[in-house]
């Protein structure tokens, strides 16, 4: 294992966000401070674009006044979305052929993981995700149904085949989008997600959109855009306008199990306006 003087300080920043990010997914708005460590020397001494050092001021009232900082913005210094650091994904400067290994990698990980004794139990199998490394639109949902479990492929039941609807009525393919969930593993009973799930999963999506790199995001559902966002807003308050992850643009609408018959189908002609306004957003206008 690596050792955190070993870590450069943009992998140990990479790394306690995700870690708030999950905290915050699981229901933790805070935490006590704590004293701040010396950096490794190993460390370049220039200023953090992350976390910025404090300029140096001789006496102990520095520490009181960087302490009560930090503990008051905790996931706002850290974990929160910030313009100078998250507007490029991480992984922007490896290869493309790359990036697919270490998506195998990935899922190979993905599909050992015990994170969540219930699911991990009772699942037929991971579904990690399909779709070209590079996608211009990535769709996300909540989580496997049952077909999807059987098969190891996200979206392909009654709700798929309706995804696949409205994808070809954007006048793309299924093959040209990247498709996966916020979990990996169906739920018993198809129940939503529980924040833990959640943020069991939350480093295995982050990595994945890290290398997928797609240019837009479709959250399909609230569950989908309540975990990617942290927020906790309805699908009603996110639809209609653009969000934003790492600087990837996010639109929210209905899930496509919300629009099947026995439920809200009425709900179709909203999403369409939707993804009218996600295509104009991608320069892809459809009439």
């Amino acid at each position: 294992m690596t050792s955190p003087s070993e870590l450069s300080k943009e992998q140990l920043s990479r790394q306690v966000r995700q870690h708030l990010d999950s905290l915050k997914a699981a229901g933790v708005d805070w935490l006590p401070a704590g004293s701040i460590p010396s950096a490794p020397s190993s460390w370049n001494q220039t200023q953090d674009s992350v976390n910025p050092k404090p300029q140096a001021i001789a006496g102990s009232q520095t520490n009181k006044e960087t302490s009560n900082t930090r503990r008051q913005g905790l996931f706002e210094d850290v974990g929160g979305p910030d313009p100078t650091t998250e507007a490029k994904p991480t992984c922007s400067g490896i290869p493309l052929e790359k990036r697919k290994q270490e998506l195998k990698v990935l899922t190979e990980k993905v599909c050992q993981c015990t994170r969540c004794g219930e699911l991990a139990s009772s699942r037929t199998q991971t579904v990690f995700g399909v779709g070209p490394v590079g996608a211009d639109l990535c769709f996300i949902g909540e989580a496997p149904g049952a077909d999807e479990d059987a098969q190891g492929e996200p979206f392909v039941g009654a709700a798929g085949q309706l995804l696949d609807k409205i994808i070809a009525a954007c006048k793309m393919k299924r093959e040209e989008v990247y498709i996966c969930n916020i979990i990996k593993c169906r739920p018993p009973g198809n129940r939503t997600p529980l924040p833990n799930e959640a943020a069991n999963c939350r480093e295995y999506l982050e990595r994945q959109l890290e290398l997928v790199q797609p240019r837009f995001i479709c959250a399909l559902g609230s569950t989908a855009a309540k975990y990617l966002l942290n927020t906790t807003q309805g699908i009603g308050q996110l639809r209609g306008r653009f969000h934003d992850y790492r600087g990837i643009p996010v639109l929210c609408t209905y899930h496509p199990a919300y629009l099947l018959p026995h439920r809200s189908p009425g709900k179709k002609k909203d999403v369409w306006e939707d993804m009218k306004m996600l295509l104009a957003k991608m320069g892809r206008p459809v009439t």
